[in-house]
Protein backbone atom coordinates (compact mmCIF):
# COMPACT_ATOMS: atom_id res chain seq x y z
CA UNK A 1 0.00 0.00 0.00
CA UNK A 2 1.29 3.45 -0.88
CA UNK A 3 2.32 6.26 1.29
CA UNK A 4 -1.40 8.49 0.72
CA UNK A 5 -3.77 5.52 1.01
CA UNK A 6 -1.71 4.24 4.16
CA UNK A 7 -2.10 8.14 5.50
CA UNK A 8 -5.35 8.26 4.57
CA UNK A 9 -5.80 4.69 6.91
CA UNK A 10 -4.30 6.65 10.08
CA UNK A 11 -6.11 9.80 9.74
CA UNK A 12 -9.56 7.35 9.96
CA UNK A 13 -8.31 4.80 12.48
CA UNK A 14 -7.86 5.56 16.25
CA UNK A 15 -5.64 8.03 18.51
CA UNK A 16 -2.27 9.06 17.04
CA UNK A 17 0.63 8.81 19.15
CA UNK A 18 1.34 11.77 20.45
CA UNK A 19 5.42 11.29 20.62
CA UNK A 20 7.24 9.01 18.26
CA UNK A 21 10.60 7.63 19.28
CA UNK A 22 12.82 6.01 16.74
CA UNK A 23 16.25 3.94 17.18
CA UNK A 24 17.73 4.79 13.31
CA UNK A 25 19.72 1.52 12.91
CA UNK A 26 20.95 0.13 9.73
CA UNK A 27 23.28 2.68 8.03
CA UNK A 28 26.62 0.78 8.21
CA UNK A 29 24.87 -2.55 6.81
CA UNK A 30 23.35 -0.39 3.82
CA UNK A 31 26.67 1.03 2.66
CA UNK A 32 28.32 -2.44 2.96
CA UNK A 33 25.59 -4.32 0.92
CA UNK A 34 26.50 -1.50 -1.80
CA UNK A 35 30.04 -1.91 -1.00
CA UNK A 36 30.17 1.62 -0.02
CA UNK A 37 32.10 3.66 3.13
CA UNK A 38 30.23 3.47 6.35
CA UNK A 39 29.91 7.50 5.71
CA UNK A 40 27.58 6.85 2.58
CA UNK A 41 25.35 5.25 4.67
CA UNK A 42 24.94 7.90 7.36
CA UNK A 43 24.42 10.77 4.09
CA UNK A 44 21.55 8.29 3.25
CA UNK A 45 19.66 8.27 6.48
CA UNK A 46 20.03 11.87 6.42
CA UNK A 47 17.49 11.55 3.66
CA UNK A 48 15.30 9.09 5.89
CA UNK A 49 15.14 11.66 8.53
CA UNK A 50 13.68 14.29 6.21
CA UNK A 51 11.27 11.73 4.67
CA UNK A 52 10.04 10.91 8.50
CA UNK A 53 9.57 14.40 9.66
CA UNK A 54 8.03 15.57 7.09
CA UNK A 55 5.51 12.31 7.38
CA UNK A 56 5.27 13.54 11.32
CA UNK A 57 4.46 16.78 10.13
CA UNK A 58 1.43 15.23 8.02
CA UNK A 59 -0.18 12.57 10.11
CA UNK A 60 0.04 15.75 13.14
CA UNK A 61 2.82 13.97 15.63
CA UNK A 62 3.38 16.53 18.33
CA UNK A 63 6.96 15.19 19.31
CA UNK A 64 9.66 13.02 17.18
CA UNK A 65 12.42 11.92 19.12
CA UNK A 66 15.19 10.21 16.81
CA UNK A 67 18.33 8.51 18.83
CA UNK A 68 21.37 9.52 16.63
CA UNK A 69 24.30 9.32 18.00
CA UNK A 70 25.09 7.37 21.27
CA UNK A 71 27.97 8.05 23.79
CA UNK A 72 29.20 4.35 22.80
CA UNK A 73 29.34 5.83 19.40
CA UNK A 74 32.12 7.63 20.58
CA UNK A 75 34.31 4.66 20.36
CA UNK A 76 34.11 4.45 16.71
CA UNK A 77 36.80 5.06 14.33
CA UNK A 78 38.11 8.81 14.27
CA UNK A 79 37.14 9.27 10.67
CA UNK A 80 33.73 8.08 11.33
CA UNK A 81 33.05 10.40 13.93
CA UNK A 82 34.72 13.10 12.14
CA UNK A 83 32.27 12.41 9.12
CA UNK A 84 29.40 12.12 11.48
CA UNK A 85 30.01 16.00 12.89
CA UNK A 86 30.31 17.09 9.40
CA UNK A 87 27.01 15.77 8.67
CA UNK A 88 25.88 16.95 11.55
CA UNK A 89 26.51 20.42 10.90
CA UNK A 90 25.49 19.91 7.07
CA UNK A 91 22.16 18.85 8.35
CA UNK A 92 21.33 22.00 10.37
CA UNK A 93 22.84 24.35 7.85
CA UNK A 94 21.10 22.78 4.94
CA UNK A 95 17.24 22.21 6.88
CA UNK A 96 17.59 25.03 9.20
CA UNK A 97 15.08 27.36 6.90
CA UNK A 98 13.05 24.56 6.42
CA UNK A 99 12.46 23.32 9.44
CA UNK A 100 11.56 26.65 10.80
CA UNK A 101 9.41 27.44 8.36
CA UNK A 102 6.97 23.98 8.84
CA UNK A 103 6.79 25.38 12.56
CA UNK A 104 9.44 22.49 14.33
CA UNK A 105 11.21 23.17 17.72
CA UNK A 106 14.51 21.34 17.44
CA UNK A 107 16.12 20.18 20.16
CA UNK A 108 19.43 18.43 20.73
CA UNK A 109 19.53 16.11 23.85
CA UNK A 110 22.37 14.23 25.12
CA UNK A 111 26.03 15.35 26.95
CA UNK A 112 26.19 18.48 24.51
CA UNK A 113 29.60 19.23 26.07
CA UNK A 114 31.61 16.61 23.93
CA UNK A 115 30.63 17.89 20.63
CA UNK A 116 33.12 19.75 18.58
CA UNK A 117 33.11 23.82 18.84
CA UNK A 118 31.96 23.96 15.27
CA UNK A 119 28.67 21.12 15.66
CA UNK A 120 28.05 22.66 19.42
CA UNK A 121 27.97 26.34 17.85
CA UNK A 122 25.57 24.76 14.67
CA UNK A 123 23.55 22.93 17.76
CA UNK A 124 22.96 25.88 19.81
CA UNK A 125 21.96 28.17 17.10
CA UNK A 126 19.24 25.83 15.42
CA UNK A 127 17.71 25.23 18.94
CA UNK A 128 17.96 29.07 19.45
CA UNK A 129 16.11 30.09 16.83
CA UNK A 130 13.37 27.55 16.62
CA UNK A 131 12.79 27.78 20.21
CA UNK A 132 9.70 29.35 19.92
CA UNK A 133 7.67 27.04 17.35
CA UNK A 134 5.05 24.95 18.11
CA UNK A 135 3.81 22.91 15.25
CA UNK A 136 6.24 19.39 15.82
CA UNK A 137 8.93 19.12 18.60
CA UNK A 138 11.74 17.34 17.12
CA UNK A 139 14.05 15.93 19.48
CA UNK A 140 17.51 14.62 17.92
CA UNK A 141 19.45 12.50 20.59
CA UNK A 142 23.23 13.08 20.40
CA UNK A 143 26.12 11.77 22.50
CA UNK A 144 22.78 10.25 24.68
CA UNK A 145 22.97 6.84 26.79
CA UNK A 146 19.83 6.17 29.45
CA UNK A 147 21.90 5.18 32.28
CA UNK A 148 24.22 7.92 32.08
CA UNK A 149 21.21 9.78 32.02
CA UNK A 150 19.52 7.97 34.92
CA UNK A 151 22.77 8.41 36.66
CA UNK A 152 22.96 12.13 36.11
CA UNK A 153 19.45 12.37 37.70
CA UNK A 154 20.49 10.42 40.75
CA UNK A 155 23.14 12.32 41.08
CA UNK A 156 21.11 16.14 41.05
CA UNK A 157 18.75 14.44 43.18
CA UNK A 158 21.72 13.31 45.72
CA UNK A 159 23.21 16.71 45.30
CA UNK A 160 19.55 18.50 46.39
CA UNK A 161 19.18 16.52 49.15
CA UNK A 162 22.72 16.85 50.86
CA UNK A 163 21.98 20.50 50.35
CA UNK A 164 18.26 20.65 52.29
CA UNK A 165 16.87 21.51 49.03
CA UNK A 166 15.01 18.45 48.26
CA UNK A 167 13.80 15.96 51.19
CA UNK A 168 13.97 12.32 50.96
CA UNK A 169 10.57 11.69 51.11
CA UNK A 170 9.69 13.89 47.90
CA UNK A 171 11.77 11.84 46.05
CA UNK A 172 8.75 10.24 43.60
CA UNK A 173 8.69 9.21 39.87
CA UNK A 174 7.96 12.83 39.25
CA UNK A 175 11.24 14.36 40.39
CA UNK A 176 13.56 12.28 38.74
CA UNK A 177 11.57 12.56 35.21
CA UNK A 178 12.26 15.96 35.90
CA UNK A 179 15.70 16.21 35.89
CA UNK A 180 15.84 13.96 32.62
CA UNK A 181 16.87 15.39 29.14
CA UNK A 182 13.17 15.17 28.49
CA UNK A 183 11.75 16.76 31.30
CA UNK A 184 8.58 18.31 30.17
CA UNK A 185 8.03 15.96 27.01
CA UNK A 186 5.06 13.10 27.27
CA UNK A 187 6.53 9.86 27.31
CA UNK A 188 6.39 7.87 23.83
CA UNK A 189 3.74 6.40 23.02
CA UNK A 190 5.50 4.34 20.26
CA UNK A 191 9.37 3.40 19.83
CA UNK A 192 9.98 2.17 16.19
CA UNK A 193 13.35 0.39 15.47
CA UNK A 194 14.51 -0.42 12.10
CA UNK A 195 16.69 -2.57 10.35
CA UNK A 196 15.24 -5.98 12.23
CA UNK A 197 17.05 -5.82 15.33
CA UNK A 198 14.93 -6.48 18.81
CA UNK A 199 17.19 -4.65 21.46
CA UNK A 200 16.70 -0.82 23.05
CA UNK A 201 20.39 -0.04 22.84
CA UNK A 202 20.65 2.19 26.24
CA UNK A 203 17.92 4.69 24.48
CA UNK A 204 15.29 6.06 26.86
CA UNK A 205 15.17 3.67 29.50
CA UNK A 206 13.53 5.27 31.89
CA UNK A 207 10.64 6.42 29.38
CA UNK A 208 9.66 3.55 27.58
CA UNK A 209 8.56 1.77 30.26
CA UNK A 210 4.71 1.33 28.78
CA UNK A 211 5.95 2.75 24.91
CA UNK A 212 4.51 0.40 22.15
CA UNK A 213 7.16 -1.17 20.03
CA UNK A 214 7.38 -2.05 16.52
CA UNK A 215 10.13 -3.42 14.51
CA UNK A 216 10.68 -2.41 11.29
CA UNK A 217 12.80 -4.41 8.83
CA UNK A 218 13.94 -2.33 6.72
CA UNK A 219 17.51 -0.50 6.99
CA UNK A 220 17.29 3.11 8.59
CA UNK A 221 18.06 4.74 4.75
CA UNK A 222 15.06 3.12 3.23
CA UNK A 223 12.42 4.39 5.95
CA UNK A 224 9.96 6.70 4.38
CA UNK A 225 6.68 7.57 5.24
CA UNK A 226 5.46 4.65 3.92
CA UNK A 227 6.90 2.87 6.99
CA UNK A 228 5.96 5.50 9.38
CA UNK A 229 2.23 4.94 8.45
CA UNK A 230 2.05 1.51 8.83
CA UNK A 231 3.93 1.53 12.27
CA UNK A 232 1.42 4.21 13.21
CA UNK A 233 -1.17 1.77 12.14
CA UNK A 234 0.14 -1.07 13.78
CA UNK A 235 -0.22 0.97 16.73
CA UNK A 236 -3.55 2.48 16.54
CA UNK A 237 -4.78 -1.69 16.40
CA UNK A 238 -3.36 -2.30 19.57
CA UNK A 239 -4.67 -1.98 23.30
CA UNK A 240 -2.94 0.06 25.21
CA UNK A 241 -3.78 -0.96 29.40
CA UNK A 242 -0.42 0.33 31.11
CA UNK A 243 -0.86 -2.65 33.59
CA UNK A 244 -4.52 -2.61 34.07
CA UNK A 245 -7.13 -5.37 32.84
CA UNK A 246 -9.21 -4.31 30.02
CA UNK A 247 -12.49 -3.21 30.37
Amino acid sequence: MNAPALLAQVRAHGALPRHVAIIMDGNGRWARERMLPRPFGHRSGMKAVREVVEGALEVGVGTLSLFAFSQENWQRPADEIGALMSLLEEYIQREADELHAQGVRVRFLGELDRLAPAARGAVDRIMARTAGNTRLTLNLFISYGSRAEITRAARRIAEEVAAGQLTPDAVDETAVAARLFTAGEPDPDLLIRTSGEQRLSNFLLWQLAYTELHIAPVLWPDFGREQLYEAIRDYQARERRFGRVSA
